[in-house]
């Protein structure tokens, strides 16, 4: 299963506060000291602000939310690069001119050089990972290259999210451990250099995605493995037909693998069924609506989303995010 607001696996970072505050400038002030010098305009919605944060030798994660609203504008990373995975909500990145929003259990890569803007909607809470420069150039150097151009931000593809959630699990598993656990401090050189690795490996110029709506756009295909590529099919196939009343021998087809080999591709690489899967981007396609669209109403959007049971649909929503879908539409009147 993925990372999700207050899971098991989150337990090691939610155990060291950082600072819990309704006060606006010592959350800013909190925030500044351990990420970056910023401005910060509070918006919609009551200020609930709080940081975790956890440690692994040279890697630092935070969660962190603010209960409001707000738009971050902090100076550009100087030594670090961050990934930020939304727990909950959804959060909208400028950088550099390129922009994406990280909905709800996407992560994304953020290396600003010029110029970055964060916009966190109410109620958003992000696991952040900061990943030392120092750290990427001595992989580099493992690689034989003296350089690497990156983007400066992307999202990492939906088909990858689970194998960034494995290597995030590790990670947070070994905070949960004390000092003295005899772990190998080689093998721990080397977890450090594989998440930093991944990163490299995903964060190039030609990963930017510009919304997490569109297909991601993988030009380099021929280097995946071939179920990742089966598993990209689908999706985009879903993206692209949200909309249509779909089966699973429909989505089998598009992916070009039989019924029973798209259900074990799905659970291997995405953690949940073919259809469950579709499911989640229909109602991920909802609350990206309602929070953004003022004017859109909550049936319509649904109908639109490929849900014909309203019912059924409030349901999942509720399930999937914690509140009726007329709650997130009535937030955007805070």
């Amino acid at each position: 299963m993925l990372l999700r607001r207050g899971s098991e696996a989150l337990r090691p970072i939610y155990q060291n506060c950082v600072f819990h505050s309704e006060e606006r400038s010592l959350s800013h002030w909190q925030v500044a000291q351990e990420l970056a010098e910023h401005t910060i305009a509070w918006k919609r919605g009551a200020v609930d602000a709080a940081m975790y944060k956890g440690r692994v030798r040279r890697l630092e994660a935070y969660v962190l939310r603010y209960g409001a609203e707000v738009e971050i504008t902090p100076r550009p990373f100087e030594d670090f690069v961050l990934v930020h995975m939304s727990l909950r909500g959804a959060a909208e990145v400028e950088s550099d001119g390129q922009r994406i929003e990280i909905a709800e259990g996407r992560a994304a890569l953020i290396a600003p050089k010029r110029k970055i803007q964060l916009r966190w909607h109410a109620g958003t809470e992000q696991l952040i990972l900061k990943l030392p420069h120092a750290l990427i150039h001595e992989v580099l150097e493992r690689l034989g290259r003296d350089n690497l151009d990156f983007a400066p931000g992307c999202l990492i593809p939906s088909a990858l999210t689970p194998q960034w959630d494995v290597l995030m699990q590790s990670v947070l598993g070994i905070m949960r451990l004390s000092s003295d656990a005899g772990l190998s401090p080689l093998w721990l050189d080397d977890l450090e250099r594989n998440v930093a690795l991944f990163a490299l490996a995903h964060h190039g110029r030609d990963s930017v995605v510009p919304s997490p709506l569109t297909p991601e756009p993988y030009h380099d295909r021929a280097g995946m493995s071939d179920e990742a590529r089966r598993i990209d099919g689908a999706l985009r196939f879903m993206q692209e037909n949200m909309s249509v009343p779909l089966s699973l021998s429909d989505i089998a087809a598009a992916a070009g693998v039989s019924v029973r080999t798209l259900n074990s591709l799905s659970n291997r690489h995405l953690g949940t069924t073919p259809m469950e899967a579709l499911r989640n981007l229909r109602l991920d396609f909802v609350r990206h609506k309602l929070r953004l669209n003022p004017q859109a109403g909550v049936t319509e959007t649904a109908l639109e989303a490929g849900f014909g049971n309203l019912g059924r649909f409030a349901s999942y929503y509720l399930e999937r995010f914690g509140e009726l879908p007329r709650h997130t539409a009535g937030q955007r009147d805070d």
